[in-house]
């Protein structure tokens, strides 16, 4: 269900793929926010279920896990990686969470855990869980993750600071691309790593 793997998925061979995404791009047949997911396919619907580098950037990550396991059928496989603490913020169109093992291992415990493992690149998590056939969804109410906006495990941060933290990262990114546009390519990459530098220090 997700655009970018889609030649490793489609070279097995399956009956059909569908690429989701938040927007059209390569790869993508169908736009749908994962918050409507299992309302727009239906439960129990899809045999492999793919997100990556989806939960970090998704303020509700509740619902969003809820909805991925809605739409994998009864014996069928989600599949996840996402991103660490340590990682660098990175929007898409914002990035609001960071997971580690011990999270996952908490998240899906409602599914049948066949991998729960770290990145060995860069810090990220990739697990692979079978849901089972009497799914009951988990609670997960009183699960702290990591906030990029707090820089600590909390709840969830208060809307004021998603808020101030959203005008900021536009401003900044909006900042960034105007002065990349203008930028001989040679300087670009070192003009990247600096506008990253700052935005980590405004947050």
């Amino acid at each position: 269900m997700n655009g970018s793997v889609r030649p490793v998925l489609e070279a097995l061979e399956p009956g059909s793929y569908l690429g989701v995404d938040i927007e059209l791009g390569p790869r993508v047949d169908e736009v749908c926010d994962v918050a409507d997911l299992a309302g727009r396919y239906g439960d129990d619907r899809f045999d492999v279920v793919v997100a990556t580098e989806l939960v970090e950037h998704v303020e509700d990550w509740r619902t969003a896990f809820t909805n991925l396991k809605r739409v994998a059928r009864p014996g069928g496989l989600l599949l996840v990686t996402t991103r660490s603490p340590g990682f660098a913020v990175h929007g898409y169109p914002y990035d609001f969470w960071r997971y580690e093992t011990a999270d996952m291992q908490t998240i899906f415990a409602d599914f049948d855990l066949d991998v729960v493992e770290t990145d060995p690149d860069d810090p990220g998590v990739f697990v692979k869980a079978r849901k089972p056939p009497d799914w009951t969804p988990a609670t997960l109410d009183s699960l702290a993750l990591y906030s990029v906006i707090e820089r600590r495990r909390t709840l969830a941060p208060t809307r004021a600071r998603v808020a101030l933290f959203k005008v900021r990262y536009t401003a900044g990114t909006k900042s960034f691309e105007l002065a990349r546009r203008m930028t001989p390519k040679r300087w670009r990459r070192p003009l990247r790593n600096f506008g990253e530098s700052l935005l980590r220090r405004s947050r």
